[in-house]
């Protein structure tokens, strides 16, 4: 996806356009937060500390509706005004209403977790059907660059398929997964996916695809709009409308930029292994992996009495710098070297914790 062979004055251009995109959905979102959350204090759309939850007060957790309505409204403005030009294959548009269906799809399904505060189960079932709905729109898990290994094309063997659909359903589900357990800090899984869309912007940019940067960038804007009334102390949470769209969203923006699942991967790397993690954990004490507890690297890092501002920073500060290595470091080996070292060091911290916890 993305028009080749673009002057540098066109690139002046969208470099432009990016920072009108960005402006114009973090001004919406600016705005429409502390809207949102008087609506959903209205209707008891909170969360009140106890068990998990040890925030202060009652916190309002519709801070998916400003986000959503922030990156839609101005995602649909740049199509209708020709800014946001996908490509010349049928196919780069289905992807784009792939994202779009997806993400309406799935922000409403979290409006509704919110209000409902459903089981695990129907969540599950819920985002395999958001990952059907990704393989309908051809957002497929068909070709990509791993660290150490290279290009991957699936979709150049007979069998491939028997390979790409269910790694595309595993993606899909495993970053609304992600995000949705990463959001346990406030301002964690906002600030986190903020970096995220910069880095896939940044590389989309460089490879050409000009406008389809508008994208991660449209997403970017909506999220730097809303940390400002998410960071600690929190006056409104992401909630799972915002954490199933940001999840949903990712997972299809990666895919959309060509396969740049290695680079989602690296920079998400501390989270996703987090989450391995629990699942892991749970499973080998006997426990549902979606048996919610404070078993994630966050909460006990929080436990241990490390404060809430500097876990986020030390998240945020290590998205960063594997965002640059993702972008700026051309070797393979070195960027699969980074991968291994977040495995090891996430479960290591992670195993100790949890010995430190059995001992006490």
């Amino acid at each position: 996806m993305g028009r080749p062979g673009l002057t540098f004055d066109d690139s002046l251009t969208y470099l432009l356009q990016y920072l009108l995109v960005g402006a114009s959905t973090a001004l919406l979102a600016l705005v429409l937060t502390p809207i949102a959350g008087r609506i959903a204090g209205a209707l008891g759309i909170a969360d009140a500390p106890g068990g998990r939850r040890r925030h202060s007060g009652i916190v309002p957790r519709l801070g998916g509706v400003p986000i959503f309505l922030a990156c839609v409204v101005i995602v649909v403005i740049t199509m209708w005004t020709g800014d946001l030009t996908i490509g010349y294959s049928p196919g780069d548009y289905l992807r784009l209403r792939g994202l779009l269906t997806g993400g309406v799809l799935a922000f409403l399904f979290g409006l509704v977790d919110d209000r409902f505060e459903l089981p695990a189960w129907p969540q599950f079932i819920f985002q395999f059907t958001l990952s059907l709905v990704a393989l309908a729109t051809t957002l497929w898990l068909e070709r990509f660059t791993l660290p150490g290994i290279g290009y991957v094309a699936l979709d150049s063997y007979r069998w491939g398929a028997l390979l790409f659909v269910p790694l595309t359903v595993l993606w899909t589900m495993g970053m609304m997964n992600t995000v949705n357990w990463l959001d346990g800090l406030d301002g964690l899984a906002a600030g986190v996916g903020a970096i995220v869309c910069l880095v896939l912007a940044v590389h989309m940019h460089r490879v050409g695809q000009f406008s389809v940067a508008l994208l991660p960038v449209a997403l970017l804007g909506a999220l730097v709009g809303f940390l400002p009334y998410n960071v600690s102390p929190a006056r409104v949470f992401l909630g799972s409308s915002g954490a199933f769209f940001l999840g949903y969203a990712l997972s299809a923006l990666g895919l959309i930029a060509g396969g740049r699942i290695a680079t989602v991967l690296l920079v998400m790397g501390v989270p996703i292994v987090d989450v391995a993690w629990q699942i892991f954990d749970r499973v080998r004490h006997h426990r549902s992996p979606t048996q919610g507890d404070r078993g994630h690297l966050h909460l006990r890092l929080l436990d241990a009495g490390i404060s809430k501002r500097t876990i986020v920073l030390l998240y945020w500060g290590v998205c960063v710098l594997l965002g640059l290595v993702a972008l700026f470091v051309a070797s393979r080996l070195c960027k699969l070297i980074a991968l291994v070292a977040i495995i090891v060091a996430v479960v290591s911290v992670l195993a100790h914790l949890s010995r430190s916890d059995r001992s006490a």
